[in-house]
């Protein structure tokens, strides 16, 4: 599902025996969970041919082969240019899927190609049927490309879509839509620059972008919680270290709260439990934040440049690092390493827990951690569950670490050879 030498960067949401996901042909494709093992259903019938590469003679389909219920082009579809890859997570509200569509400058940097395709677009998420797409001119302030991935919930009785653009700005869009020459247009309900005044301005002069102290967009996915959106904003690591923010939104009127401009550029979705905030930023510091004032509690540095977004599990932060290393810190207004693993390849990804199990990926590999004996976050555990959770939680970090050894060993045979 993607071109050559451009890896799939997106992660895919699964509803039902349904999956979405934007591929890296900037398609947004709804797939079968059985794959073609249970026939191949819906109104797509060419996979056979999606599958094979041009030139060559169309695949023969075996059951593990993709099962593609609809495609939907938005290069074809919207006119839009991705900028080197293209990054989304599906949002989905109710019958419909929400993308960002990573519609961004092109090689020059300088040029938009097409500055009038939205950043966001709406589908029926049974059939690919568009619905609407925002109107707001994100991409003619596009800084660079549009890779947050939207977020959504309810306010009051109304489906809110929350998406961070590439012009630094936080947006609060209606899932309804106006008609506007033609065209579905999801209404803007707010907008908030996300950028403190002085990353666009110094001495009555426009900062440039991609320099130190210069404006970012949002890449980060905002967090809903408690009536309020949480987002930090960045940049492309390619533009390296610069200043950040951190800002808190008032969902229901688009107001700031607060905001933390002690952070550095960020592509960290943070970790919201508790009252507190754990967020990375690109230049290496673990960050928490009193979720209600906006106040540093403590921050660490882990000496290493960090992609990934912390998670939050069994009162444990695990962040993994640009030099390869997961470190696992306390969960808490105490700041407390609890160790840390050396994967020997960085980790750009997030970390993901789920059944039990904890999953690490590299550039070369994907580690599953842990089985049975990894505890996940219950806030309804027993007394009894919650100190056997505690208990296997040191068994996680020696497994991880033995595992580590025994890789580390595979890898130097493999070298040798």
């Amino acid at each position: 599902l993607h071109y050559p030498l451009r890896r799939q960067r997106q992660m895919c949401i699964r509803d039902s025996d349904r999956v979405y996901i934007v591929t890296n042909r900037n398609e947004v494709m709804c797939l079968d969970i059985n794959g073609q093992a249970n026939g191949n259903d819906g109104d797509f019938k060419d996979e056979a041919k999606y599958l094979t590469d041009k030139g060559q003679k169309p695949q023969v389909l075996k059951p593990t082969d993709a099962d593609i219920i609809w495609k939907f082009d938005m290069r074809e579809e919207l006119g839009v240019f991705p900028h080197n890859i293209t990054n989304c997570a599906p949002l989905i509200i109710g019958n419909k899927i929400v993308v960002t569509t990573s519609n961004g400058v092109d090689w020059t940097h300088t040029n938009m190609p097409n500055p009038k395709a939205p950043a966001l677009c709406m589908l029926d998420k049974n059939t690919g049927k568009y619905l609407g797409e925002e109107a707001s001119g994100v991409s003619s302030r596009t800084l660079h490309s549009n890779w947050s991935s939207p977020a959504g919930g309810k306010v009051g009785d109304r489906d809110v879509i929350l998406f961070g653009g590439g012009d630094g700005f936080l947006y609060g869009l209606d899932t309804a839509t106006d008609d506007k020459d033609g065209v579905n247009v999801l209404k803007e309900l707010w907008k908030i620059d996300a950028n403190p005044a002085d990353r666009r301005m110094k001495d009555g002069k426009p900062l440039k972008y991609a320099t130190y102290a210069g404006p970012s967009e949002v890449i980060a996915t905002p967090v809903y919680y408690n009536n309020r959106v949480y987002v930090p904003i960045g940049q492309d690591p390619e533009h390296g270290e610069g200043l950040g923010n951190f800002i808190c939104i008032d969902v229901a009127t688009g107001k700031k709260v607060w905001n933390n401009d002690t952070l550095h550029r960020s592509l960290s979705t943070p970790a919201i439990a508790d009252g507190l905030i754990y967020v990375s930023d690109f230049s290496g510091f673990i960050h928490c934040l009193d979720a209600e004032t906006g106040k540093t509690v403590w921050k660490f540095d882990t000496r290493s440049h960090i992609w990934g977004s912390p998670l939050l599990a069994d009162g444990k932060v695990y962040v993994g690092t640009e030099d390869g290393d997961l470190i696992m810190i306390a969960a808490g207004r105490t700041m407390k390493e609890l160790g840390r693993v050396d994967m020997r390849s960085p980790v750009y990804a997030s970390p993901v827990i789920t059944n039990g199990t904890l999953y690490i990926a590299t550039p070369t590999h994907l580690y599953a951690i842990g089985g049975s004996a990894v505890a996940s976050a219950s806030p309804a555990a027993s007394p009894a569950k919650k100190a056997q959770k505690q208990e296997s939680v040191a068994q996680i970090e020696a497994r991880m670490a033995e595992n580590a050894r025994k890789l580390r060993q595979a890898h130097d045979v493999l070298v040798s050879c």
